[in-house]
């Protein structure tokens, strides 16, 4: 799947698969303002690290558009490449991706001043080639990972981190996937993953949609499906990797990591390099994200709870020390991950 995320240059437009409506409902979400690409990213109609990162990519280009007639275009262009990098605080790709158009944005004033319509198509052409890499990139995670997986594995996940949540193949589903390309008759337990149900939404229905045998479990069975030697490992994507490994990832991670290490089941992180924030020196650095209470106490409008206050933390961090490997599209790193993240960006 990797028609998710489409930019048509022309009109301009970015078009976006509504990931909130499915399973029921396979609708399109067009933004043609930065401010409805920032509200896609807000709401979740686009979620998942990567796909943030690429989504915001093109944002930047709307934003050339936008602005073009401004009397000060390029301040204008400034704050709204800053509102981009704004939009959610805890996936580090939204930023890195908007770094990477003002990067490109100064190269190409260095020898002269650049017109709107020279930016734009520079900008269009690096959020393309941002897609294709990440696509690129998932399939090498998967790759890496075929040394870690075994005949009949069964391999649980939180969250989604597939196809969904990058350019496409996914990251902890590129593990997923690789392995079933690879012939070694795996299967998957998806947890739910409360409040939004990605796991039960989104994972469950890639999954099933590519003809991958997949289960979906309550959030709070994990302990019970572990203690039945049902899991082979676990495998979930990740939001942001601060330098010594420390890994936030959707809420509910650090506790079947918590589990993994009770029951002796390895855990591996999944995620490209530009999830790595070798700035941030450990996860309690990373910015956590709380939502909306509604959320937690209403599905689809309507209350399953009485008016109380919810706590609603969009994420938690899981301690390195929880993690046996942490999968990238460079190869597998090991413990220490100080020593082994600081050898990549090396």
């Amino acid at each position: 799947m990797e028609d998710h995320i489409v930019f048509d240059a022309a009109t301009p437009v970015l078009d976006l698969l509504d990931q909130r409506l499915l399973p029921v409902e396979e609708k399109r979400f067009l933004c043609h303002t930065v401010s409805e690409a920032c509200y896609a990213i807000q709401t979740m109609v686009v979620r998942g690290a990567p796909a943030i990162g690429v989504s915001a990519a093109f944002a930047c280009a709307l934003a050339v558009r936008e602005v073009q007639h401004a009397p000060d275009w390029r301040t204008a262009l400034d704050a709204a490449l800053t509102t981009i990098a704004a939009a959610r605080p805890t996936a580090v790709n939204l930023s890195w991706a908007v770094r990477q158009m003002r990067t490109l944005w100064k190269e190409a004033e260095q020898d002269k001043a650049v017109t709107p319509d020279e930016l734009f198509a520079l900008f269009s052409q690096k959020a393309s080639a941002m897609q294709a890499e990440d696509i690129a990139s998932c399939r090498a995670i998967g790759q890496a990972s075929l040394e870690l997986v075994h005949p009949n594995d069964c391999i649980l996940t939180h969250c989604n981190a597939g196809a969904l949540a990058t350019a496409g193949y996914g990251t902890a589903l590129g593990v997923v996937r690789a392995a079933w390309e690879a012939g070694l008759n795996i299967s998957v337990i998806a947890d739910e993953t409360r409040p939004l149900l990605q796991g039960a939404r989104l994972t469950a229905w890639e999954l099933h949609r590519d003809g991958i045998p997949v289960t979906l479990a309550c959030d709070n069975s994990c302990a019970c499906l572990m203690s039945q030697n049902k899991v082979s490992f676990v495998v979930v994507g990740a939001d942001r990797i601060a330098a010594n490994g420390d890994t936030a990832n959707k809420i509910g991670t650090y506790g079947v990591a918590i589990m993994a290490k009770h029951f002796h089941i390895p855990f591996y992180v999944a995620a490209p390099l530009s999830t790595i924030d070798p700035a941030l020196a450990d996860g309690s650095l990373i910015p956590i994200e709380q939502r909306a209470a509604e959320e937690v106490t209403h599905i689809n409008g309507r209350a399953i709870a009485p008016d109380v206050p919810a706590y609603n933390f969009a994420f938690d961090v899981t301690p390195n020390e929880l993690i046996t490997a942490i999968i990238t599209d460079r190869g597998v790193l090991r413990p220490p991950y100080t020593e082994s993240i600081a050898r990549l960006f090396a």
